[in-house]
């Protein structure tokens, strides 16, 4: 992770989860995150908290609603403004709602495609933008994937959140040839972990106590923590190495 050191990472849906334990890694390993979400005050705790440790990077940050392009571009521009560009872009961000393909809810629906989707792919867009402006050669964009992106479990809940996934295996593997052939050399992965203990299934079964707490009872989830080594492991890669995914389950886990 040397290289990577005082260069400028962005971590979408940083304040907490996943994303948080990403952001905290980076700046562990000495680089300059600018951490978005809509919630900015919790990632502005995350950030007095990394600072006091003695953490050699520094958590950066910004408030961006990830439904709203202009919030999107506006942010990237203000990245430019105070910190060149963006060398690393995370795209970590993700939700569900429990909308059956028979019975959901429209707005369900898009709001899983404007955040899992599209806002994926315009902060892939941007970043990819800033790094060929600045001559960057050997950037990364990581979008945290999902197993539900390479297979379909029994349960209507998650069906329309999987073809967002499924979405996202496809749109790596898109912006990797897109990458080869504009002659870059740099890289696009996708990280899939199965269940991690996050805040995901409360939020996804905000209405069933129950369910949401059943969700991590069965067996030993993955950590947001396990997830965030798979980040430095892919930054960690030589330069002439492309890693296209990593799937990752718990152990006792079948689907």
């Amino acid at each position: 992770m040397d290289r990577w050191r005082g260069r400028v990472a962005l971590v979408t849906g940083a304040s907490l989860g996943i994303g948080a334990a990403i952001a905290k890694e980076l700046v562990r390993c000495g680089m300059k995150v600018v951490g978005c979400a809509r919630d900015v005050e919790k990632i502005q705790n995350l950030a007095a908290e990394y600072q006091s440790a003695g953490h050699s990077g520094v958590l950066v940050p910004f408030k961006c609603d990830l439904n709203n392009e202009e919030e999107i571009l506006s942010m990237f521009a203000a990245i430019k403004d105070q910190h060149k560009g963006v060398d690393v872009c995370i795209n970590n961000a993700g939700l569900a709602h429990p909308e059956s393909l028979l019975h959901g809810q429209t707005s369900g629906w898009k709001n899983m495609l404007d955040v899992n989707v599209l806002a994926l792919c315009i902060c892939s867009r941007e970043a990819y933008q800033s790094m060929k402006e600045r001559n960057v050669d050997d950037g990364h964009i990581i979008n945290l994937n999902s197993m539900s992106g390479h297979r379909v479990v029994h349960s209507t809940d998650v069906h329309f959140y999987s073809s967002t996934k499924f979405a996202v295996t496809a749109l790596t593997e898109g912006l990797r040839h897109e990458l080869r052939e504009a002659n870059t050399h740099i890289r696009a992965t996708c990280i899939s972990p199965g269940v991690v203990e996050t805040e995901f299934a409360p939020r996804l079964y905000s209405q069933n106590a129950d369910k949401a707490a059943a969700s991590y009872t069965k067996f030993k989830a993955l950590e947001a923590i396990d997830v965030a080594n798979s980040v430095t492991y892919v930054l960690s890669a030589p330069p002439h190495v492309q890693i296209g995914d990593i799937q990752m389950r718990p152990v006792e886990q079948v689907l």
